[in-house]
C-alpha cells in the first residue's frame, strides 16, 4: 500500500510547499541580451520579454528614441535595459558597439540578430536596393556575430545566438525573390554558425516568422503602388493552417526559449511560426 501524506498547516487548510529557488528564478536571470531592431515590432516584444524572465536588455535601434521608449517600459515593469542607437548597416558602429558592451558588461549571453526590412518587389531590382536588403539583412547579422564571439564565449555554455530569418528563407517568395535570396542566406549562415562555434558552447538557431502583425507587415504587402494590403493579408491567410496572423508576443516566447536553457540541446535549427504554412 502506497500511503499519501497530505499538509493541511495551520487551521486544516492545505499548506503547499514552498518555493525551491528553482522555481522562484527567472529563466534568464542574470544575463545580458543583445537585441538589434528593438525599437519596435517583434524586437520590442523580444526586448519586453526577455526582461521579464531576468535578463538585462541592450535595446537597439537605428530610432534611439523608440530605443529608450522600449526601456523605459522596461524599467516600469521593474526589469532592466539599457538603450543603445545603432545603424546596423554601419560595421564600423556594430564593432564600436560591441566595443561598448565589453567595457560595461565585460561578457554577453545572447545576441539576437533581428534586424531586417522588406526587399523590394520582383527582380527588376536596383542596385541601390539591393545592397540596402542585403546590408540589413544579411551583412549586419554577420558582423554582429562575428564581433560578439568573444564575448559569448565567456558566457559558455549559456551563451545563445538567434536570428530572424522568414518562411521565404526557406521556401521561395513570389513577392520578392530578393528577400528570399537574404533570409535564405541567413538561415544557412545560422547553421554554420552552430557548427563552428558548438564545440565553442555557443548555440545558434533562428526564427522563421511567416505573416507577423507588425507595423512593417503593411511594407511587406504593399510593395507596389496601389497594393490593397487588407486584401493581400487576407488571401496570405488563406493558406495559413490557422487562419490568422502571428503575433510579436508569440515570437517573442519562441525567442525566449532558444535563449534559454530550456533549449540547451537545440543548435542548428531553422524553427517556422507560420501557423501551419509550411505543413
Amino acid at each position: 500500500m502506497i500511503s499519501i501524506i497530505i499538509d493541511y498547516g495551520i487551521n486544516g487548510q492545505w499548506r503547499p510547499e514552498p518555493k525551491t529557488r528553482r522555481d522562484s528564478m527567472k529563466r534568464l536571470d542574470g544575463r545580458i541580451a543583445l537585441i538589434t531592431a528593438a525599437g519596435s515590432g517583434m524586437g520590442r516584444a523580444g526586448a519586453l520579454r526577455f526582461a521579464s524572465e531576468g535578463a538585462h536588455v541592450i535595446v537597439s535601434d537605428l530610432n534611439s528614441e523608440a530605443a529608450e521608449k522600449v526601456v523605459a517600459e522596461i524599467k516600469d515593469a521593474g526589469g532592466n535595459a539599457t538603450a543603445r542607437a545603432l545603424d546596423v548597416s554601419d560595421v564600423d558602429a556594430i564593432k564600436a558597439t560591441f566595443d561598448w558592451i565589453e567595457q560595461e558588461f565585460g561578457i554577453l549571453h545572447i545576441l539576437y540578430n533581428h534586424a531586417g526590412i522588406p526587399g523590394a518587389s520582383g527582380l527588376e531590382v536596383t542596385a541601390e536596393q539591393y545592397e540596402k536588403a542585403m546590408d540589413i539583412n544579411l551583412r549586419s547579422a554577420f558582423f554582429a556575430t562575428q564581433y560578439s564571439v568573444p564575448l559569448l564565449q565567456k558566457a559558455a555554455p549559456k551563451a545563445s545566438i538567434i536570428f530572424t530569418s522568414s518562411t521565404s528563407g526557406l521556401v521561395g517568395s513570389p513577392f520578392s525573390p530578393l528577400y528570399s535570396l537574404a533570409k535564405g542566406g541567413i538561415t544557412v549562415f545560422m547553421k554554420a554558425v552552430a557548427k563552428r562555434l558548438g564545440p565553442d558552447g555557443i548555440r545558434s538557431n533562428a526564427i522563421l516568422p511567416a505573416m507577423i502583425e507588425t507595423p512593417m507587415l503593411s511594407e511587406f504587402f504593399g510593395r507596389n503602388p496601389g497594393d490593397d494590403v487588407e486584401a493581400v493579408k487576407k488571401e496570405f491567410a488563406k493558406n495559413v493552417p490557422l487562419a490568422r496572423a502571428g503575433s510579436p508576443d508569440e515570437v517573442a516566447a519562441a525567442a525566449a526559449f532558444l535563449a534559454s536553457d530550456d533549449s540547451s540541446w537545440i543548435t542548428g535549427t531553422a524553427l517556422p511560426l507560420d501557423g501551419g504554412l509550411l505543413a
